[in-house]
């Protein structure tokens, strides 16, 4: 329990270290993440159910070469799709938003070195670091989501692809 309690202030003293912006980076992060482990447990568990009712539901049709036959197909495949792809395109946003994140938080901190210079005429090394600091940390915090976060798009956007794939090719066109 005191491991934990260290854990936390820890996380608390590097997120006091970043500034402000560290919160929303945060934010962003757990959100990016929430996100994947949505599609990945979509990947592996709801996608089965509702690729078996769209294959189902074409099965039941008694012909399938007419043009009406190719645009329900069309449309099925559509929404299919839509259901794979869902939340993609805003993981791919967030992934975007972490470095942008931590440029906002460069920028507020180099204000703070930049008024402390300006107060002290750069004699106070000390709190220019503390500055420095506060717009290295946030940068830093930024990319290394975004670093994170891209791995996992891209597998997600690999298994999206070919789960795509793979509905439009069993919604055959015989009988």
């Amino acid at each position: 329990m005191q491991a934990l309690t260290e854990a936390f202030a820890a996380i608390g003293a590097f997120m006091d270290q970043g500034g402000p912006v560290m919160y929303a980076i945060a934010a962003l992060t757990f959100v990016m993440w929430a996100l994947v482990f949505e599609r990945v447990w979509y990947f592996r568990g709801g996608l089965k159910g509702d690729v078996q009712q769209a294959l189902s539901s074409w099965e039941k049709r008694p012909e399938r070469k007419s043009w009406n036959a190719h645009q329900i197909r069309a449309a099925m495949v559509s929404r299919m799709s839509a259901k794979i792809n869902q939340n993609m395109d805003m993981i791919t946003t967030l992934i975007a938003l972490c470095p942008l994140m931590g440029l906002l938080g460069t920028v507020t901190g180099m204000i703070e070195v930049f008024s402390v210079l300006s107060l002290t005429g750069g004699g106070d090394a000390k709190q220019m670091a503390g500055g420095v600091s506060r717009a290295t940390i946030p940068t830093m915090s930024g990319m290394v989501a975004a670093i994170s976060g891209l791995f996992a798009n891209t597998y997600l956007t690999r298994v999206a692809e070919r789960e795509d794939r793979l509905f439009a090719d069993h919604l055959t066109m015989d009988h």
